[in-house]
């Protein structure tokens, strides 16, 4: 049996502001080319497909046109579940006479009682589909008293037939101890009741997780992994492959998984060096276009960073200041003000007019400081009773 597993598609995302339904478009693209190719026996997408619970309409849209081309062009069983950016409900409207066409979406926790079981030439392999749920709706609609979310998560389980005979593969959306994460991905509680252990798992022979962004084994478990999201959607990702997952379940359980990467239209990076430097290397740079952070080593202060920053970088979407002397409080001590804010003037000059200071004009800056300092109200208060 080959299937595909994919998640955290995230359609309708913003980087910095930025919306990113053309690169999703761009990757998706590529993905259906993938899967036509491989021609799996079916696709895994475990949860996070949309971004939000009420997404834009272009990202519905752009959702509607892959299914169209998986499911009815390709004609391959996909399984998709709701992550915890999802609205179960309104992920999973149509389920039951989608399933007639080869979509099996599972919007909540009760579609765990009841697997997709496909055939291979090793007998059955049923597919257990559970959307992310609360320990409050497991309460709920379980009646059991799930005190954190691994509790959740094994009450759960618990109602998943499995026939010995079969080979078991399991969709679940969740955050597993031990597992790498970055600074898109959503906190599922306060502290760590939001994690789960790898141990709540046994019994499956693969098991397709969303949820972390970068690909990932857990727990030193090869059949428990993390397919990784989409696309890189923080700079906290920048150092990320980001692929799909092509899983052969031998049949004896035993799976092989191979990486197919897939190549954004814009990656996603991280700069470093002084603002000098990054334009002298943008001259050259063949990822122009990409999304870039800036993070600028200049001691001094800079005239509108930024904006020269796109003249080179278009996509410039995200500017940190490394290289500036003291922190957050620098410049508040009576002690320390005149010489921060002339070591600030100083830099603004030079920005704009290219040239330093001369003596007589250092000399007046230093005193209106001066009087500034003596005086920290003056203007507001004149006249005042």
């Amino acid at each position: 049996m080959r299937f595909v597993h994919t998640s955290d598609w995230h359609l309708g995302r913003l980087l910095a502001g930025r919306h990113l339904t053309d690169d999703q478009r761009h990757v998706l693209e590529q993905f259906v080319a993938l899967l036509e190719r491989l021609a799996p026996d079916a696709l895994l997408v475990s949860g996070d497909v949309y971004d939000r619970a009420l997404p834009p309409v272009e990202a519905v849209r752009l959702l509607e046109w892959v299914l169209e081309r998986v499911v009815l062009d390709l004609r391959i069983p996909t399984l998709l579940i709701a992550g915890n950016h999802d609205d179960g409900d309104r992920l999973g409207f149509g389920s039951r006479f989608l399933r007639a066409e080869g979509l099996h979406v599972a919007g909540s926790l009760h579609a765990i009682e009841h697997p997709l079981v496909l055939e291979d030439e090793h007998g059955p392999v049923a597919f257990h589909r559970l959307a992310y749920v609360e320990p409050e709706e497991v309460r709920v609609r379980l009646g059991v008293a799930a005190a954190d979310h691994e509790a959740a998560l094994k009450a759960c389980l618990a109602r998943a037939p499995r026939e010995p005979a079969a080979r078991h593969v399991l969709l679940a959306h969740a955050f597993v101890r031990g597992g790498e994460v970055s600074d898109s991905e959503r906190p599922l509680s306060v502290g760590g009741a939001g994690t789960v252990s790898a141990s709540v798992f046994d019994g499956f022979d693969y098991v397709a997780l969303g949820h972390l962004h970068r690909p990932q084994t857990v727990a030193g478990r090869g059949h428990v992994r993390y397919s990784g999201s989409l696309l890189k959607y923080s700079f906290s990702e920048a150092a990320h492959r980001k692929a799909v997952l092509e899983v052969e379940l031998d049949g004896a359980g035993a799976v092989t998984v191979t990486e197919h990467a897939l190549v954004p239209a814009r990656d996603v990076r991280v700069l470093t060096g002084t603002l000098a430097e990054l334009l002298a290397r943008g001259a050259d740079d063949p990822g122009r276009e990409d999304y870039v952070q800036l993070r600028l080593t200049n001691p001094e202060a800079l005239l509108d960073p930024m904006g020269r920053a796109r003249e080179v970088y278009p996509n410039a979407l995200a500017l940190e200041l490394a290289g500036r002397r003291g922190g957050a409080g620098a410049g508040r001590a009576a002690p320390t003000r005149g010489r921060a804010d002339l070591e600030l003037f100083r830099d603004f000059f030079r920005a704009v007019e290219g040239e330093d200071l001369d003596p007589a004009q250092e000399a007046a800056l230093r005193e209106a400081l001066a009087e500034a300092a003596r005086d920290p109200d003056r203007g507001g208060a004149e006249g005042a009773p």
